[in-house]
């Protein structure tokens, strides 16, 4: 018999993040790679690692990602809501943990369009008198 995958998808920025979650050892596969040799920096690792250290569920299972765009630090937030919504389909006793604990809330935060007439979002030129 096959093994139960649950599928959920992250975002975050602009990366978007597809999360297939399986029963297993704790393996996590990112983009065909190890997680730590995917993600260099290890606040990145952890940051992911997070809804399953709430949950308690690190050696429990199997996640397979694939993420693309964005960079780094917004495949990472995009993974981490991803694995969240997957242990959440897989048992809805998790939810008040993940709810508490802000793993189920998408960050709004986009990166602002730039303004015509201006040099960039926000920043103007330089104001002369004369």
């Amino acid at each position: 018999m096959a093994k139960e995958v649950f599928h959920a998808v992250g975002r975050r920025k602009s990366s978007v993040a597809r999360i297939y979650l399986s029963e297993g050892k704790g393996n996590i596969m990112v983009n065909g790679k190890s997680l730590s040799d995917y993600m260099m920096r290890e606040s990145l690792t952890l940051l992911v690692r997070q809804p399953l250290n709430v949950t308690n569920t690190e050696m429990r299972f199997d996640i397979k990602a694939t993420v693309k765009g964005g960079g780094t630090s917004g495949q990472a937030g995009a993974i981490r809501l991803g694995i969240a919504r997957a242990i959440l389909l897989q048992d809805e006793t998790h939810k008040k943990v993940l709810k508490s604990g802000g793993f189920l809330t998408r960050d709004p935060r986009e990166k602002e369009r730039k303004k015509y007439g201006q040099p960039g979002a926000r920043k103007k030129f330089q104001f002369s008198k004369r």
